[in-house]
Order: C-alpha cells, then sequence, then structure tokens
C-alpha cells in the first residue's frame, strides 16, 4: 500500500568508484560493498534510518520526520567512518552525500511478482539533483536541525546548500 510521508532523503555515493571497478574483481567488489553495505547499516539505524535500496555503491536512505537532525548527525558520522574504512582498505573512493526533506511516496514499486519498498516524488528528484563535492543538504533540510547540529553547517550558495562548517567551497 502506498502512502505519502514528510521525512529526510539521503543518498550516499562514492567518487572514483567506476575506476575502483576497473581494477578489482568482481568477487573483490562484490566482498568490499558486502561489509560496506553493513557499515551503512550500523549507522542509519541508531538514528531510525532505513536503507531503501543499494545501487552499487550508492545507498538511497530514509529517515521519519521525527528523526530528521539524528539522520543528518547519523549521515556525517557515514561520510566520516566511511571514509576511514575505504581508507583502512587501500580504497581511494570517498563519500558525497545530499539530503533533502519533504513530501514523498513510499510504497512497494516493481514487477507483479517482485515488488520492493520504494520512494518517489520531487522530494526525491531534488535530493538527487544536489551538487556536492563531499556533503549537501537543502535549506529545507536544515531547518529540521537543531540549533547545536546547525552550528555544524555553513551556507553555501548558489544554488543555497549547506555544507559542513569544515568543508571548502568548491564550485
Amino acid at each position: 500500500m502506498m502512502s505519502t510521508i514528510q521525512g529526510l532523503v539521503a543518498c550516499s555515493d562514492l567518487t572514483g568508484y567506476a575506476k575502483l571497478s576497473a581494477k578489482k574483481s568482481e568477487e573483490e567488489i562484490f566482498h568490499l560493498l558486502s561489509d560496506y553495505y553493513e557499515l551503512v547499516g550500523e549507522i542509519i539505524a541508531p538514528a531510525q534510518g532505513n536503507v531503501i535500496k543499494f545501487m552499487g555503491d550508492a545507498a538511497l536512505m530514509l529517515f521519519p520526520e521525527d528523526a530528521a537532525d539524528a539522520g543528518i548527525r547519523a549521515l556525517l558520522l557515514l561520510q566520516s567512518r566511511g571514509d576511514a574504512f575505504l581508507s583502512e582498505r587501500g580504497v581511494a573512493c570517498r563519500h558525497h552525500i545530499r539530503a533533502h526533506f519533504g513530501s514523498m511516496c513510499i510504497g512497494p514499486l516493481g514487477t507483479r511478482d517482485d515488488k520492493r519498498r520504494d520512494v518517489l516524488g520531487a522530494t526525491v528528484n531534488t535530493m538527487f539533483m544536489l551538487k556536492t563535492t563531499g556533503f549537501a543538504m537543502t535549506p529545507e533540510a536544515f531547518r529540521k536541525l537543531a540549533p547545536e547540529t546547525r552550528k555544524l553547517f555553513k551556507k553555501h550558495t548558489p544554488p543555497v546548500v549547506y555544507i559542513p562548517t569544515e568543508q571548502p567551497h568548491r564550485d
């Protein structure tokens, strides 16, 4: 059954993944991603986050409205711990993370015999269109943050996105 919800939707993907895939065997990539997917789950689950799906090196994640602040903090942790995880394995990939808050449809999608939970809508599209060289969230996501969490970010324009204070401006 499909429903419309308000939530924080986010995507994490890895820079340099295509180069990595060209250098490693499918088996090596499979084992790396298996361990990486577990790490993603371990980090976002305590913040009430759910992985909607993994797509190769990318993860589409969803956090309920009342966990938006915890979700952003978990995404920052995913970026730092995930980059360390990759570095420890000699992998030159790094995380790009995008986040947006708004309304979206959630429910089972797929073939007649194989439906899986998915999200779609303008909120999801806006999140995927964010440009980033590290971490970016929209003003709508920023407005859901507690004052202490907001201090971790600065405004970056144009268009307005919020990036961690230690991340340099690049356009």
